[in-house]
């Protein structure tokens, strides 16, 4: 074989090496940023994509990994040739920030954030996980500087809602969509929580307290109540009795003397069509007093009265009447 022909095999083994060599396979939600000659040239999409390999050749870009194992927390640094598009949760390790009041307390926090662009992320930070989580923790500090611990303990919705706009406007720039921001953990020192829990102690006793004097101020204002409205109703069934009795009593009393009138009414027509039922009713009554003091003690002397006369009259009318009937 002259050298003619070793070179032509060379040179097909070059092609074919190179042409094998310039299709690149990229996985859905994935991404290469390709440089031709130093230059950015093209962002590669996801499926089949033929490149150059002597003058193209994929952006290497720096990642850093956290991982906490029973030994504590570590921290690697790996050049990855391509770029995941999807959704990425970054666990920062705990940092103690300062409250308003100068409180020390622990927080530990995950980010959620996506690449959107990721020439810009390449490009315009050097290492995008670590700006991120120093990003995190000023921002952190900055947000929970400005609130009390017991602000910061019961208002952890607002602090993700500030991270979350102040994270996502600054790395804007950098080609990345912050997502959310969660606080995990919030640990005030031993000495403050056990403050709080004496305080809380203290105000669930003094709760207690107040609804069991609430509960009993309510109890004995139902009680008085209850009295009340019982003394009013059997005053008013003792008032309704005695009224209803003396409405029995004046009835009777009327129909009684309806019946004795028209008894004496009777009586009197029946002796006499012009007789007088007072005369008669007048002598009947001296008539029954002579008698309950003649059916006395007969040792009594009785004296009669002065006007003892009209008895004689009224006993003279009934003769009259006798006689005229």
């Amino acid at each position: 074989m002259d050298a003619g022909a070793i070179i032509l095999t060379i040179l097909a083994i070059v092609v074919v090496v190179n042409a094998v060599r310039g299709f690149v396979i990229v996985k859905q939600a994935e991404t290469m940023v390709i440089e031709r000659l130093g230059k950015y040239h093209r962002t590669l999409q996801s499926g089949i994509n033929i490149i150059w390999p002597i003058i193209d050749k994929n952006r290497e870009i720096e990642w850093k990994y956290i991982q906490e194992t029973h030994e504590g927390v570590t921290m690697t640094y790996k050049k990855l040739k391509r770029i995941d598009l999807r959704e990425t949760v970054y666990n920062f390790p705990r940092q103690n920030v300062i409250t308003r009041d100068n409180v020390v307390t622990e927080i530990n926090a995950l980010l959620y954030f996506q690449v959107t662009d990721p020439a810009r992320s390449v490009y315009e930070i050097a290492n995008l996980p670590d700006a991120i989580e120093k990003l995190t923790q000023t921002t952190l500090r900055n947000v929970i500087g400005e609130m009390d611990l017991d602000q910061t303990l019961s208002s952890r919705d607002t602090i993700n809602t500030k991270l979350r706009a102040i994270l996502d406007e600054a790395t804007d720039k950098w080609g990345v969509k912050v997502n959310r921001v969660e606080l995990q953990d919030i640990n005030p020192p031993r000495d403050i929580k056990d403050a709080m829990e004496k305080q809380m102690r203290a105000e669930r006793d003094r709760r207690a307290q107040i609804l069991e004097a609430e509960g009993m101020k309510k109890a004995q204002i139902l009680e008085a109540e209850g009295a009340k409205e019982a003394q009013i109703n059997r005053a008013e069934g003792d008032k309704r009795s005695r009224v209803l009795i003396a409405e029995g009593q004046a009835e009777a009393r009327v129909k009684v003397s309806e019946a004795e009138a028209q008894a004496i009414h009777n009586v009197t027509g029946a002796i006499s069509s012009t007789g007088d039922p007072a005369n008669y009713l007048i002598a009947m009554k001296y008539i029954d007093a002579l008698k309950e003091m003649s059916a006395g003690d007969k040792s009594k002397t009785v004296f009669m009265p002065y006007e003892a006369t009209g008895v004689l009259s009224s006993i003279g009318g009934i003769k009259e009447m006798l006689e005229r009937a």
